[in-house]
């Protein structure tokens, strides 16, 4: 799945202007946050920890209208908990955006 930096970027654009130094601070935070809930999925030990950390995902990439986080999150949250793929292409996810 290729992502699509677009929505992050117009939203940060609208935020921060001309400023590149903010739009790359807003940018790590989105990032850092994302892999903070990427870590909580992969200690979750049940399904209820998994689910919960897989939907505060969604909501962030939704926040940001990141549609291929998004996918990934509810991907995650369809499917068994500590699945390894859904971790491996969430973190590549999160790796392009940063």
């Amino acid at each position: 799945m290729s992502f699509d930096s677009g929505p992050l970027d117009r939203y940060l654009s609208a935020a921060c202007g001309d400023d590149p130094a903010m739009a790359a601070d807003l940018r790590k935070a989105f990032a850092d946050s994302a892999r903070e809930l990427a870590d909580l999925l992969r200690r979750a030990r049940c399904d209820a920890n998994w689910e919960m950390a897989a939907l505060r995902l969604k909501s962030l990439a939704a926040t940001f209208g990141i549609i291929p986080l998004i996918e990934l999150a509810e991907a995650a949250m369809a499917g068994a908990p500590g699945d390894p793929a859904a971790l491996r292409a969430i973190n590549r996810a999160i790796d392009e955006i940063a």
